[in-house]
């Protein structure tokens, strides 16, 4: 597919609350919220500019890691899936999925109807994993969860690009199998790689159309994943991404700890610092109180950050 992100200007991106309620970002009101505030949300995203919108994955979480985790992680396809009915522009990533916990054919099935009922709006945030008791409940190999996934971007690529691919494996071979519809954006959705291991920043150079890290991002950083696509060939335009984490516009009132906060040219000068050594789209985690707070702080995002970022 290669890069989707303009040349000319920095996009912004935001992980969806209430899908996933992990510790690590969870706000307190998020707890009894469900899915009427979680299309408010997204519909204040779309409205304001937000390039994408991002949902999750996880399939079931061990006891020993829900506190810390939790246990409710929506249906990335089935979310996703609804969020394309509810929404018009904002473009929808899945952050992260791990297509080696299905069939290569049943993930291109799913992303690929998510494509077509979206209008072309998918990209495909993947990754390998991390939850080790996740790989054993689905009979995986834990320890070969990147040879997995290299596996499944291939395979994917394949069930994008032809009616009936060929799967050379070894986990997954098949062949003589075809499947519709077909994705709309030519060869299937762009599939941008998670993580900042080595592994990973290897794989998003070598495989993928764009990098999520998962760690900070600077100009070295950048500078070694184009180094890496050039030492395999790979010369076309490539989608790096940035998680800038939690952010306020204007000053909060509350308590809203280490967080990017202050009046819109601030923020915004601080995001193009990361346009400066290569990046095309940050994604920002807005702080709030309530789901109307977010609301707010998504349009006020839109209407006083988004349109300094082209200067």
């Amino acid at each position: 597919m290669g890069s989707i992100l303009p040349e000319d200007r920095l996009v912004v991106g935001m992980q969806l609350p209430i899908q996933s309620k992990s510790t690590a970002f969870v706000e307190p009101w998020e707890a009894h919220a469900g899915a009427e505030e979680l299309g408010r949300i997204a519909r204040a995203a779309d409205g304001a500019g937000f390039f994408y919108v991002a949902v999750c994955d996880h399939i079931a979480i061990p006891e020993d890691k829900a506190a810390v985790m939790s246990t409710e992680w929506w249906d990335t396809i089935a979310t996703l899936g609804w969020l394309a009915g509810i929404t018009e522009r904002t473009r929808l990533l899945s952050h992260i999925y791990v297509p080696a916990y299905r069939h290569p054919m049943q993930v291109a099935k799913a992303f690929s109807t998510l494509d077509a009922v979206s209008g072309g709006r998918v990209i495909m945030g993947v990754g390998a994993g991390h939850v080790e008791a996740e790989f054993e409940m689905l009979g995986l190999p834990f320890a070969e969860r990147g040879r997995l996934l290299d596996e499944s971007i291939d395979a994917l690529r394949a069930a994008f690009a032809e009616d009936y691919p060929t799967l050379p494996g070894p986990e997954w071979p098949l062949a003589d199998m075809g499947q519709h519809p077909r994705p709309v954006q030519e060869d299937g959705p762009p599939i941008w790689v998670g993580g900042s291991s080595p592994a990973a920043v290897r794989r998003a150079a070598v495989r993928g159309d764009g990098w999520l890290p998962q760690g900070p991002v600077d100009g070295d950083a950048v500078s070694k994943l184009l180094a890496l696509r050039d030492e395999a060939g790979r010369h076309d335009r490539f989608d790096v991404g940035a998680l800038v984490g939690s952010t306020y516009v204007g000053e909060a009132d509350w308590d809203v700890g280490r967080t990017l906060s202050g009046p819109p040219e601030k923020i915004a000068h601080v995001l193009r610092k990361y346009a400066a050594f290569g990046v095309g789209q940050v994604q920002v985690r807005l702080r709030s109180r309530s789901a109307d707070e977010l609301v707010e702080q998504i349009e006020r995002f839109g209407a006083e950050v988004i349109p300094l970022l082209d200067s």
